[in-house]
């Protein structure tokens, strides 16, 4: 399985969304940006991929999204985005 841990950014919000999924990225990011009105990405769809990693499990994926996630940092993850 391969899956992956990404983060997205809207302008609208200037806002960061810290993610993970084993879909194909393209169409999760498509789904964020559908008009769905539920959630945090629901209310704009601007949403754009700034940052991905690949992993070969769903558990790998989904505990770097956590630790990202606990770094409540925007300038820690403004740090990884510019380190590609």
């Amino acid at each position: 399985m391969h899956c992956h841990f990404y983060i997205l950014f809207s302008r609208c919000k200037n806002r960061y969304y810290i993610g993970a999924t084993c879909d194909e990225l393209k169409e999760r990011v498509r789904r964020h940006n559908s008009n769905h009105k539920k959630g945090f990405t629901g209310t704009v769809n601007d949403w754009e991929l700034v940052y991905s990693e690949d992993f070969k499990s769903k558990e790998e994926a989904f505990s770097r999204e956590r630790e990202v996630k606990k770094w409540k940092s925007r300038k820690k993850i403004e740090t990884l985005i510019s380190s590609t």
